[in-house]
């Protein structure tokens, strides 16, 4: 078998252009195979919806956030936490698809055609943004439960983080996923960044009750700008003060650049590894 590392030959990648057209077509193909195995839309729905009835419910009466005029419903508060798990979810995992096309000999012949591979990073990272997105806006709907009600300025820039958050979390799926050759793998690799990324963005307990440590690493989190920039939106009245919108879209659009030159960067890593 031969080490995906060194498809491509280097008098290759110097001939490779880059075009759109073979981004569209894996683009596509991530949302068809996607939403061919019902199975996992269901899941990525079903789970955070769940743990948002659940834990909302439980916690509900009970918690008041100390930022809200009057005091905030736990189900509404935590309402954009479970928003950014199904994103985050969504977009981590549908990189396994590239180990999986690394196995059935797809991502081999992907890497052999004379494209620039940013075409194969966008394509495969825009691909699984867009499931990502779409799960995130259709768990959306059930915001008037919660009282939510948004004009169409909000809801396009609710979308807009949805879209960042998706994008970023992706390319971090990807950078992960393209080196390794184990799905077991991956997943072990993922449940390090998973759940402390996102207990740590402010989606289960605001910035303002943590303390001092908590408090400075969720501010490190990009995550939590993505939490704070929906909470803000969905609830202008009793969202918390502690990062203005702008800013919070800001800190996502820088790590949403970073996170897309990370995976362009091992995607275009060649090493002299032998052929097994």
């Amino acid at each position: 078998m031969v080490s995906h590392t060194q498809s491509v030959p280097v008098a290759q990648a110097e001939t490779a252009q880059f075009s759109f057209t073979p981004a569209i077509s894996l683009w596509w193909r991530e949302v068809v195979r996607f939403y061919r195995q019902k199975s996992r839309v269901v899941g990525v729905i079903a789970s955070p919806l769940l743990f948002w009835v659940v834990i909302g419910s439980g916690f509900g009466t009970s918690f008041r956030s100390e930022t809200a005029k009057g005091g905030q419903h736990y189900l509404d508060f935590f309402f954009p936490g479970a928003l950014i798990m199904i994103v985050l979810f969504t977009s981590i995992f549908t990189m396994m698809s590239v180990i999986e096309d690394r196995k059935e000999g797809f991502l081999l012949s992907v890497l052999v055609a004379p494209v620039h591979r940013s075409v194969i990073v966008l394509g495969k990272v825009l691909g699984g943004t867009t499931l990502a997105t779409i799960q995130g806006l259709i768990f959306l709907a059930f915001a008037p439960a919660v009282g939510v009600r948004f004009s169409f300025v909000q809801l396009v820039l609710v979308t807009l983080t949805i879209f960042l958050v998706a994008f970023s979390l992706t390319a971090l799926g990807f950078a992960i996923a393209w080196p390794m050759d184990s799905s077991s793998g991956f997943h072990a690799i993922i449940n390090l960044f998973l759940m402390p990324l996102w207990l740590l963005s402010g989606s289960l307990f605001p910035i303002s009750g943590a303390s001092v440590w908590i408090a400075w690493l969720m501010r490190l989190n990009p995550l939590t700008y993505g939490t704070e920039a929906l909470r803000r939106l969905l609830f202008p009245e009793t969202a918390s003060a502690a990062f203005p919108l702008v800013f919070s879209l800001t800190v996502l659009a820088a790590f949403t650049a970073v996170m897309f030159l990370i995976a362009f960067v091992v995607a275009n890593r060649r090493t002299s590894k032998p052929a097994a």
